[in-house]
């Protein structure tokens, strides 16, 4: 048997509701196993709330390769320098002082 239009109305309204009801009833034990694990562990606000993110270390800094006939050098990143291309790196690498 096919449900009008407006038995498939009430049935999502009630289905709403259910729904509704549902996130209330977890969202209550998930905020309150969150409020336990804050005490246990000790958290503050901006434990929680912190917007600042990690920093990845950086390598190193300055330039990495150098042409030793002119002098230029280049960090490696970007666009790969005419007086690099095409040849071996490690013949160009800046030691570190």
């Amino acid at each position: 048997m096919a449900l009008n239009y407006k038995e498939l109305l009430a049935q999502a309204e009630e289905l709403d509701r259910q729904i509704a009801a549902a996130r209330a009833i977890e969202a209550a034990a998930a905020l309150a196993d969150i409020k336990t694990r804050i005490a246990e562990f000790g958290f503050t606000v901006e434990d929680v709330f912190s917007e600042k993110k990690a920093r990845k270390p950086r390598g190193r800094i300055g330039p990495t390769y150098r042409d030793p006939e002119t002098g230029a050098t280049w960090s490696g990143m970007g666009r790969e320098p005419f007086w690099i291309k095409g040849k071996d790196r490690a013949l160009f690498i800046v030691e570190a002082d």
